[in-house]
């Protein structure tokens, strides 16, 4: 099962961000005002951790990291970093072929996608993610049928 899945830039800058799964909360509050900050700020603490190990491990290792209880799988694209969390039983190489479709479903939408297209048009590329990813499970893997209800639904807005 997928528990997030991060696009970062070099900088550190997340330009997307979905979480399948709430990360682990370190204290028990009752307030749920005060359960919503923390889970925010954990979510960023965790999303500048997984930065640093992706963009400083050298290229000569393995696209798979080791992380808390869960493996992280990523792909660097130009200047991009696509980094999904899974299961630790969970299998890599067909992670990093549905970074690689996602890669591929965002360049036929916007021609040859680039990191302004992202940023500009967030809300088009979260509803590329949704008809491709569900409650953290791959719900379809056809690139065609994907942008063809995405484009339905554009046609909808």
């Amino acid at each position: 099962m997928i528990r997030f899945f991060l696009l970062q830039n070099r900088q550190g800058k997340t330009r997307l961000s979905k979480w399948y799964v709430p990360p682990p909360s370190n204290n028990n509050s009752n307030g749920s005002m005060s359960n919503s900050n923390n889970n925010e700020a954990e979510k960023a603490r965790i999303e500048a951790e997984v930065h640093r190990l992706v963009t400083a491990r050298d290229k000569k290792y393995t696209n798979f990291i080791e992380y808390n209880s869960y493996k992280l799988i990523y792909r660097r694209y130009a200047g991009l970093f696509f980094t999904i969390a899974v299961d630790m039983h969970d299998n890599e190489l067909s992670y990093l072929e549905t970074i690689h479709l996602f890669v591929e479903l965002l360049d036929s939408f916007f021609s040859n996608v680039c990191e302004l297209d992202i940023v500009f048009n967030f809300n088009k590329v979260y509803s590329i993610l949704d008809e491709f990813m569900l409650a953290g499970e791959i719900e379809e893997t056809s690139k065609r049928e994907i942008l063809d209800r995405v484009k339905l639904l554009e046609k909808m807005e």
